[in-house]
């Protein structure tokens, strides 16, 4: 790995000798790879460290109280021994082993993650990771990182680092052009701000060049998604908007009605939509319109508790799980 790869990753250069170690394994002669196989995917792993913002936050540690990696394993190793059906203390332990390289004690933590919490796309996708990452065989991925892959892909057809990797087995499989292709088809899925586009670029440019594929004016032509960093949906103007009102015979009803029986009548509209979220509950316009209502019904905690409703259900879909979470922010309800 090159001092400039190992900046845009946030790992240490490889030292000379590595050279057919890990970077190896990871891009299989492709060192542009690297820098999205190793540390860009860190900000695909974004969505579970969220959860932390859902409880305070305590004042953030100097540069001496910081804890080491090391001391954050054997605190996660700790609490696992105490309490081993903890899946996000497991996803928790594969990340702090990943950061330190030792990858096949991090697949093996992650695998444990998979069976207690086996709906989670990402955690298959990182899984998949460890074990390219682990395995001794280059120039392919091995057939269990494969299967982490696709269950990914089968919850999540959107999760970046399944795809990416999925497009480097066409690659290491001959069929080049489709994975520039696929490689094109997930940078348009990519955030502008993420801090792996660039990284994906530079993989099609060099895989174009490898086999003498034509790809400048599509690399020129390219489009980002929007910014994810700066929250750059539309989450906010739904939050904002209208709450789908009464039909007319439900307001003529309600005119008729003493104020304290309006309210009631309105408040059970707004358990009827609840009712109605947790019988279909892949609806984030619903999700945000239930969360305004809770907050202007004065019910705050009752809105939070939609905002983790609504993020569970849509746990597999970043995208909207973002809205639902810009739209919390804007509304002001509690673990934005």
């Amino acid at each position: 790995m090159t001092e400039a790869d190992s900046r845009s990753t946030g790992t240490a250069p490889a030292p000379a000798g590595a050279a057919s170690g890990r970077a190896g394994k990871v891009v299989l002669g492709l060192a542009a790879a690297v820098a999205l196989a190793a540390g860009g995917v860190a900000a695909f792993r974004k969505p579970h460290e969220d959860v932390a913002l859902v409880q305070p936050q305590p004042p953030a540690p100097t540069e001496s109280q910081t804890p080491s990696v090391d001391d954050v394993i054997a605190k996660l190793e700790k609490r696992l021994a105490e309490n081993p059906e903890d899946a996000e203390g497991w996803r928790m332990l594969g990340w702090s082993y990943f950061q330190t390289e030792r990858y096949a004690e991090a697949a093996t933590a992650l695998r444990k993650a998979t069976k207690l919490d086996p709906e989670h796309a990402e955690t298959f996708s990182f899984l998949g990771e460890a074990l390219v990452l682990a395995s001794n065989k280059e120039g392919r991925i091995p057939p269990d990182a494969r299967a982490a892959f696709d269950k990914a892909l089968k919850l999540d057809p959107k999760d970046a680092r399944a795809r990416y990797f999925k497009a480097v087995a066409m690659d290491l499989a001959g069929n080049h052009r489709r994975a520039i292709n696929a490689w094109f088809a997930l940078l348009a899925d990519t955030p502008a701000d993420a801090p792996y586009a660039e990284d994906i670029r530079k993989v099609i440019r060099d895989v174009a060049d490898k086999y003498k594929i034509d790809v400048e004016k599509r690399l020129a032509e390219a489009q980002f998604a929007a910014p994810a960093g700066g929250m750059a949906t539309d989450g906010a103007k739904l939050a904002a908007g209208a709450i789908p009102g009464p039909t007319s015979t439900e307001m003529r009803a309600a005119a008729g009605l003493p104020k304290g029986q309006q309210e009631a009548m309105i408040n059970g509209m707004v358990d009827g939509l609840e009712a109605k979220l947790k019988a279909r509950p892949e609806n984030p316009e619903g999700w945000i319109m239930l969360m305004r209502s809770r907050m202007q019904l004065g019910q705050p905690a009752r809105a939070a508790q939609a905002l983790q409703d609504g993020l569970a259900a849509l746990r597999n879909d970043q995208e909207n799980a973002r809205r639902l979470r810009e739209a919390a922010s804007s509304l002001g309800v509690a673990g934005a």
